[in-house]
């Protein structure tokens, strides 16, 4: 019996789980520092905007849409659009981690809360087991690092504004630790234009009751709500470099406050000074509800990538492999899901002895994985961010022809590229 051991229980790791006991791993167990899965999933959102609508139905035409469909469950509003961005879905945060869980309990996924990983038992790369904050020895045959790249609390004072109270709650549940760097694998940073160290997450969520009645109301009948920034009191163009989402850099992002309804008020800047914020017309009561310290600051992003191959094995683990941040500058939930399923998958095909799964680049999904890949290896790269939804990655979808709306030619695109149901076949 295969047992695969999955540290990080955000969306990568989910979808790792998910794909793990498809594939036919006879025990899938998830460690969680936190009491609660999804990571920032759990304060996030945005689903299907731009390049993520052919991502999610690449990866539901492969036999990887269980999560998907989860999220699609839960959604508040869908197929909306906001500047720069068309047919987004927006799930209701409230509702989504419980629905999760559900899922995997109904996979036969094991999760283990406030399970934080502090250590590893290995010989040449090869792990063993890993080791607990509780002294606890969890053992298995492969593992899947999916633990995000954000933190700890040191990074975000050293490269960030310090400490913010955002939802990973490292003063309460500990620090990230990343497994690839306790067996000793050189990972590298991500950069802003810049030249300075990991990126800001790209929004902040208001309590939705301390907005005016008019915005409340524009919010719930649409999903969106767009509200211009007086003159004197912009940021400056400057703060958007610092976003970790720059599929959402755009001048109107300056120009307006632009909020979207997940259950909170979801607003896409990093951070927003409050004192200038509830000089706005209709947030004169504003209060940030993630992170709680929003008009300071937001968590840092992208200080540990792992080197790994297009099957999303880490170089120089014989036993590992990543999803999510861990796999390269990826930004967003879709991202994370794609490239956990495929961890997941390959995971239990490495421990079976069969062939590691490399999705063909005539799809998204594995074009993004390899085009990442590449470009973290150059300086250029790893200053640079990669999203389905926006920005380099986006464009280059488009001009590669990758990027379509139309499920019926996805489904067609996927089965000549040999992939339809792949994540459902038993490898054991």
């Amino acid at each position: 019996m295969i047992k695969v051991v999955i540290i990080g229980g955000g969306w990568s790791g989910v979808g790792a789980a998910v794909a793990a006991k498809n594939a036919g791993a006879g025990q899938v167990v998830v460690l969680e520092r936190t009491d609660m899965l999804l990571g920032t999933g759990l304060v996030g959102g945005i689903m299907r905007n731009n390049g993520r609508f052919t991502a999610t139905e690449e990866a539901i035409a492969m036999g990887g849409g269980e999560v998907f469909e989860v999220i699609d469950e839960n959604c508040r509003h869908r197929n909306i659009e906001f500047p720069g961005h068309k047919h987004a879905s927006l799930y209701d945060i409230a509702t989504i981690e419980p629905s999760i869980r559900r899922l995997l309990d109904k996979k036969g996924v094991e999760y283990m809360l406030q399970a934080r990983v502090t250590g590893v038992e290995a010989e040449n790369g090869r792990i063993k087991g890993v080791k607990l904050a509780s002294g606890e020895m969890i053992e298995g045959d492969v593992f899947v690092e999916t633990t995000g790249t954000a933190g700890s609390i040191s990074n975000c004072t050293k490269y960030g504004n310090g400490c913010c109270c955002c939802v990973l709650r490292c003063p309460t549940f500990g620090n990230r630790v990343s497994v690839a760097a306790l067996l000793g694998i050189q990972e590298k940073m991500g950069r802003k234009a810049d030249g300075s160290v990991g990126a800001m997450s790209g929004s902040c969520k208001l309590h939705k009751d301390s907005l005016s009645v008019e915005i409340q109301k524009k919010l719930n009948e649409t999903g969106v709500c767009v509200v211009r920034i007086p003159d004197e009191l912009r940021k400056g163009e400057a703060a958007l470099a610092t976003k970790a989402c720059q599929q959402y850099a755009l001048k109107e992002f300056n120009e307006n406050i632009i909020l979207l309804d997940t259950g909170h008020a979801k607003l896409m800047s990093p951070y927003y000074p409050l004192d200038i914020l509830r000089k706005i017309p209709g947030f004169e009561n504003a209060r940030f509800e993630d992170p709680y310290s929003g008009g300071i600051g937001n968590s840092m992003r992208y200080l540990a990538l792992s080197p790994r191959d297009d099957t999303l094995k880490v170089t120089g683990g014989v036993n590992l492999f990543c999803g999510g941040e861990k796999a390269g500058l990826l930004v967003g939930h879709t991202e994370a899901i794609v490239t956990g399923t495929l961890a997941g998958r390959n995971a239990v095909a490495w421990a079976a002895g069969k062939d590691l799964l490399t999705i063909p680049q005539s799809l998204a999904i594995g074009d993004a994985i390899a085009h990442v890949r590449e470009m973290m290896e150059t300086e250029e790269g790893i200053a640079l961010k990669y999203t389905f939804s926006g920005a380099q990655y986006f464009k280059r979808m488009q001009e590669l022809g990758l990027y379509e709306t139309d499920v019926k030619a996805i489904r067609s695109r996927v089965e000549n590229a040999g992939m339809t149901n792949v994540y459902k076949k038993k490898l054991t």
